[in-house]
């Protein structure tokens, strides 16, 4: 074992494993994916009622089962922190393509916080493209 070796082993004892920052990580990761996973499954429940809203805003319903798969598997990837640069890319395009088809109409105060809320989610996922997952992911379990 030479000097380098050893100094590298003792910092790394030093460091605790898990820091509250890597559980911050994961925290703000199960947030942000929770409106997408929970969005997804409402879908689901109210599928009809869905597609036709889609649809009178010029939107095929036909595009419905993309949507819910990009909400459900999206949130759940970003949730175990798989794939979660390119995910969170994705995740940051459908984000403000739906602000700007769905929540277009800012004479109406709810529709214009509706929008904002979404650039705001938007710059979650980038801060995610920037920085990864973090320690407690799947990228980073598989990445030894």
């Amino acid at each position: 074992m030479n000097a380098s070796t050893l100094a590298s082993a003792e910092t790394r004892a030093s460091q605790p494993s898990v820091t509250v920052s890597d559980f911050a990580e994961l925290a703000g990761r199960v947030l942000l994916s929770s409106l997408f996973i929970l969005s997804g499954v409402s879908k689901l429940g109210a599928y009809a009622g869905t597609a036709a809203y889609m649809a009178s805003l010029g939107v095929p319903g036909a595009l419905l089962p993309l949507v819910i798969a990009t909400e459900l598997l999206g949130g759940l990837a970003i949730a175990f922190g798989w794939k979660t640069r390119i995910v969170a890319f994705l995740l940051a395009g459908f984000t403000l393509i739906t602000a700007a088809v769905f929540h277009n109409n800012f004479a109406d105060q709810i529709q214009m916080i509706m929008f904002l809320k979404n650039v705001s989610i938007t710059g979650g996922f980038l801060a995610l493209v920037a920085n990864g997952a973090g320690k407690i992911s799947l990228d980073h379990r598989f990445a030894k």
